[in-house]
């Protein structure tokens, strides 16, 4: 007969690592992005911008999910630094692009490479092929669409 099992130390429980990682990351994220204008959100701004295909404002907004009234702040900041502008768009007079101006596009490159020195010194413990498969598992976890919280611990699909 098999009673409870021994607890674990805190270093084997996925929510302490997962916590811990995800601070770390934080950390790391904000200091490198803690200067551009909007911050993180700022970055996300360039970062959407910089495709082939502009996004407008309000399609802006809704994939970073802010507020459109906080975007129209949040783009005036970026736009005043020079690193964005908006320009009308060509299939609807009343909506605007957002666009990378080519210091947006510098700065944003500049930021992402600093952004993969801090994983890489975050994901420094683990092999270049370990650092892969991490990124694939968490990917596939982050993107299941599982319920955590059913019953029993059983992951369940999202109801629709």
């Amino acid at each position: 007969m098999s009673g409870p099992s021994a607890p674990q130390s805190v270093e084997c429980d996925l929510a302490w690592a997962l916590t811990r990682v995800a601070r770390d990351h934080a950390t790391a994220v904000q200091c490198v992005v803690g200067t551009l204008p909007g911050g993180q959100r700022g970055f996300q701004v360039l970062a959407a911008a910089a495709g082939d295909d502009p996004p407008t404002q309000l399609a802006l907004a809704r994939k970073l999910g802010v507020d459109r009234t906080v975007m129209t702040y949040l783009l005036d900041k970026v736009q005043e630094a020079g690193l964005i502008e908006r320009r009308p768009d060509p299939n609807d007079r009343r909506a605007r692009r957002i666009v990378l101006t080519t210091a947006g596009r510098a700065l944003l490159c500049e930021t992402e490479t600093r952004l993969r020195a801090a994983e890489a010194h975050i994901l420094a413990p683990l092999s270049p092929d370990e650092q892969g498969a991490l990124r694939t598992l968490l990917r596939r976890v982050a993107t299941a669409g599982t319920d955590p919280t059913s019953a029993e611990g059983e992951p369940r699909p999202p109801s629709a």
